[in-house]
């Protein structure tokens, strides 16, 4: 079985509007939530394999926090540069790319394209995955291009920060 947990960076700042959108750092809320979520994450018995960030600053801030949450090396955290200012059709190609032997991925990165990739994997539709938002989805399947051509995807679960229920 693959499972996929696709999040959506925390909070960055804009405190510094001199800055390069790569480089924006996250912010305090940021800095709070992303071992909030990492934390509410592992509660649920969902533990990663694999960590793939986009490495923009604060999509692998925020996964180096969810990394130390599953005392996971911040080294092991696969950068992919593809996932900065990504379509759909790049967060494809790179989870068709990702190692069979890795059943639990985690993919840290960014909004708007996050949540059109979310909509696509099952049939739950959110309007947006607030930053550090989680999206759960998997499939009874042996490989990574499976998992994507799988009509049987499930949905998991989408949780975020502010979610009453969380």
């Amino acid at each position: 079985m693959k499972t996929l947990v696709l999040i959506r960076h925390a909070k960055s700042s804009w405190e510094n509007l001199e800055q390069s959108d790569f480089e924006r750092p996250l912010n305090e809320r940021g800095k709070k939530d992303a071992p909030e979520m990492a934390e509410r994450i592992k509660e649920r018995g969902v533990k990663p394999d694999l960590i793939v960030s986009s490495p923009a600053k604060r999509a692998k801030k925020t996964a180096r926090y969810f990394a130390e949450e599953f005392d996971i090396n911040k080294e092991d955290i696969f950068l992919v540069d593809r996932l900065y200012e990504a379509g759909t059709d790049d967060y494809e190609e790179v989870i068709r790319a990702l190692p069979n032997k890795h059943e639990v991925v985690f993919l840290f990165a960014h909004n708007p394209t996050i949540t059109s990739f979310a909509n696509t994997l099952t049939n739950v539709r959110i309007d947006d995955m607030p930053t550090c938002s989680a999206f759960a989805a998997s499939a009874e399947v042996n490989s990574w291009k499976d998992f994507l051509e799988s009509s049987e995807r499930k949905f998991l679960f989408f949780d975020y920060p502010k979610n009453p229920l969380g």
